[in-house]
């Protein structure tokens, strides 16, 4: 919301270079990552591929989803024009290893495993959350990910479109009572209802990749269960990076 420039140009000027570079390096098959945010704000649930560009996107991350649905179909005039194995894969919302867990700039996950941590070694103090807390999203682990990723490197994908995520929605009031309990905060918890919720519902459809082949593996516990670790394992060099 408050860099629609730079998320604008810096995300076409990163995907346009690799593909165009890979096009013009003789590469016929190359995997474009989106994001969930390329369809409309209200399209119909679950979100399939064809709702693309049917309907008016989520504002507060337009010049994001406007990047990322240039590079769909770049790949897609590829795909037509040259005959290429150009497939863009288009994530749910991810979480993992390696994320961003700074307040300011981090997603919903990574900042809610991070406020209950600190709530909880400073005395189990109150957490405050955004919005309403009833909002539902999806999550994909990041493993699930990369698996996909090679699937598709390997594999033939007859369309130039895909969804990937798990088909399983939860609120985010449930998201946050499962990252608490995961964690071990005692405290109450405070929903900011002057903050925005954001798109009520983003649910994915994955069909068409469960149909030739692939699926999600890792459930939204224990994918979160293996993010604290991972984060109480780092959270001394996090510190010096960017926490």
């Amino acid at each position: 919301m408050n860099f629609p420039y730079q998320f604008l140009m810096e995300n076409m000027q990163i995907q346009n270079n690799l593909i165009d570079g890979a096009h013009k390096a003789g590469i016929d098959k190359f995997i474009f990552l989106g994001s969930s945010c390329i369809y409309p704000k209200f399209a119909r649930q679950p979100l399939k591929e064809d709702c693309l560009l049917t309907d008016s996107l989520e504002p507060t991350n337009e010049a994001y989803a406007i990047a990322k649905i240039s590079g769909v179909k770049a790949c897609q005039a590829i795909r037509n024009q040259y005959n290429k194995q150009y497939t863009s894969l288009m994530p749910t919302n991810l979480y993992g290893y390696f994320d961003n867990f700074d307040l300011k700039s981090s997603h919903v996950l990574p900042a809610m495993l991070r406020k209950f941590h600190e709530a909880k070694h400073n005395g189990h103090s109150p957490v405050t959350l955004w919005g309403s807390g009833t909002p539902m999203r999806e999550f994909l682990f990041v493993d699930d990910l990369a698996e996909a990723v090679i699937y598709a490197l390997e594999n033939n994908l007859p369309e130039y479109l895909y969804n990937i995520g798990t088909a399983k929605e939860v609120s985010i009031k449930e998201l946050a009572k499962t990252i608490q309990e995961i964690v071990g905060h005692k405290g109450t918890i405070i929903w900011d209802n002057t903050k925005p919720d954001g798109t009520p519902r983003k649910l994915m459809d994955v069909s068409k990749m469960k149909e030739i082949g692939w699926q999600y593996s890792t459930e939204l516990k224990k994918g979160i269960e293996k993010t604290y670790k991972w984060y109480l394992e780092n959270i001394d060099t996090l510190k010096t990076i960017r926490l």
